[in-house]
């Protein structure tokens, strides 16, 4: 009886020092670390119309003309005495200077304003956010976002979320580059040098827990 006590006992240590090592290893993310954010924005983005967006077109002096419309998405839009202009990926002082060239067949020294409404932005211009996040998404970029303003766009982590083996994948260079970042010690534990810098075009990727 007293021998297979002893058994029990060295089978559960051992099962213990099992599972932490396992557990040390899913922790350990192959990928670099991105350094801490300098609290400053580190990309200046003039916003570029997309697929989606509501686009309000005022015409100084012709309110039959001025409109709101949807651009299409195909990237075009249509209003009053224009057809199939394309929109996306302009700002919106440059095509209110397109749709001034293309009203000047009919009107004269047309004066166009361009106010864009309900913002999508460009696929470039987004951070998506996949996996554990209590909802994933994808936002549109903001100066000096960081990984925790990120975070409480899409309501945090879930329960089965493993936030610190997340990952960001990034094009540097022209290359796809993967990071390591550590959510969980950010929001759960407040450890401030978690804190990351988004870009435009970054993809967050939250894993889940393996138990």
């Amino acid at each position: 009886m007293e021998g297979a006590t002893v058994k029990l006992r060295h089978f559960f240590l051992g099962f213990l020092v099992f599972s932490l090592a396992l557990a040390g290893c899913a922790s350990k993310s192959p990928y670099p670390q991105l350094p801490q954010s300098q609290g400053k924005a580190l990309n200046s983005t003039k916003y570029r119309i997309a697929a989606g967006d509501s686009v309000q077109i005022f015409v100084w002096r012709n309110p039959d003309v001025s409109t709101t419309v949807t651009v299409r998405p195909d990237g075009f839009l249509t209003a009053p005495l224009l057809e199939d202009i394309p929109a996306a990926e302009k700002t919106p002082t440059e095509l209110a200077r397109d749709l001034e060239k293309e009203l000047s067949t009919y009107l004269r020294d047309p004066l166009v304003t361009v106010i864009v409404n309900g913002f999508v932005g460009a696929y470039e211009d987004q951070i998506r956010i996949v996996g554990e996040a209590a909802n994933p998404q994808a936002i549109l970029y903001r100066d000096s976002m960081t990984l925790l303003d990120v975070m409480i766009v899409v309501g945090g982590l879930t329960e089965f979320a493993d936030g610190d083996n997340a990952t960001i994948v990034r094009t540097q260079d022209g290359e796809r580059k993967q990071f390591n970042v550590r959510i969980e010690d950010l929001i759960r534990d407040g450890d401030i040098t978690a804190n990351v810098d988004m870009k435009p075009g970054d993809i967050l990727i939250i894993p889940e827990a393996w138990f």
